[in-house]
């Protein structure tokens, strides 16, 4: 790792940014090519640029969940161009992001390299992110649940309340994605889910949902169920969640027709830090 620099990524990186992302196959809208996402991580994050003979060749993000001494560091990204691998950059800005982190927490791909680098630093491997995706039409809407679409500081007055994690923040971002809305679900007239979603394709699907504390394994599936049942209706398009394996919606999505073609693998200090009969988080802020 001797010639490797690692920095603060700066707006001046931004194209060299997603330069790196699309040479390492990444297409996401809410990724790496998009500078606005990068942006936001710089904003309520660290974002940093590993350099190799004066060139950006990786970057990586972190964002703090949580306060302390609660608090867990979440891994958003870290991608190296292909053509730099093995020249210690990934290692280089992990050391760098997690140089004083406790709890510790990401979305693994399944790259060959991954999992090692992440177990090296006190990770390990708890269960996998399944990417859903199907026809939301397929799925029943309960008369007595309700979807409604609220400001972001009401979704995240709610999170916070839960949680106490603050995400103001990341609900406002996602909801200036196109398409971008922060909703409530209800139960009668009980508050039992709060989370962003994006009504349009090519990214339509849930982007984050939070439980009340309260919810049991039917409360947990029903308000993912519907917060896909209740999304604005387009015959034929598909939408997508991301979920655990062990998430009690999974099986009613399945026997619905939604299938996943890939996954990424939790990876935490702990266990616990996420819920997977609870937890419908995004793959890169959770």
């Amino acid at each position: 790792m001797q010639d490797v620099r690692v920095r603060p990524a700066a707006a001046s990186d931004l194209a060299a940014i997603a330069h790196v992302t699309a040479a390492t196959g990444q297409d996401d809208l809410w990724g790496g090519r998009n500078p606005v996402y990068v942006q936001h991580l710089m904003d309520v994050g660290r974002v940093v640029v590993a350099e190799l003979d004066g060139a950006v060749a990786g970057f990586g993000a972190t964002q703090q969940i949580g306060t302390v001494p609660q608090a867990i560091s979440m891994l958003c990204d870290l991608f190296v161009d292909p053509g730099a691998h093995g020249r210690g950059a990934g290692r280089a800005m992990l050391a760098d992001l997690w140089s004083t982190a406790g709890r510790r927490m990401t979305f693994s791909s399944l790259h060959s390299n991954a999992a090692p680098l992440y177990t090296s630093f006190g990770l390990d491997a708890w269960w996998p992110l399944l990417y859903l995706h199907g026809d939301p039409g397929r799925l029943p809407i309960i008369s007595e649940w309700a979807v409604e679409s609220v400001t972001p500081d009401q979704a995240a007055r709610h999170e916070l309340d839960w949680t106490g994690a603050s995400r103001a923040a990341d609900y406002q971002a996602w909801a200036a994605r196109p398409g971008g809305e922060s909703i409530l679900v209800r139960r009668d007239d009980e508050v039992i889910a709060a989370g962003s979603v994006v009504t349009s394709d090519p990214d339509r699907g849930i982007v984050h949902l939070v439980l009340t504390p309260a919810a049991d394994n039917g409360v947990a599936a029903g308000a993912v169920l519907q917060a896909l049942a209740q999304l604005e209706e387009r015959s034929g398009e598909r939408a997508h969640v991301c979920l655990p394996a062990p998430h009690p919606a999974v099986r009613p999505l399945l026997a619905a027709g939604w299938r996943f073609d890939e996954f990424d693998l939790f990876m935490a200090s702990e266990p616990d830090l996420l819920d997977p009969r609870r937890a419908v988080p995004s793959p890169g802020q959770a």
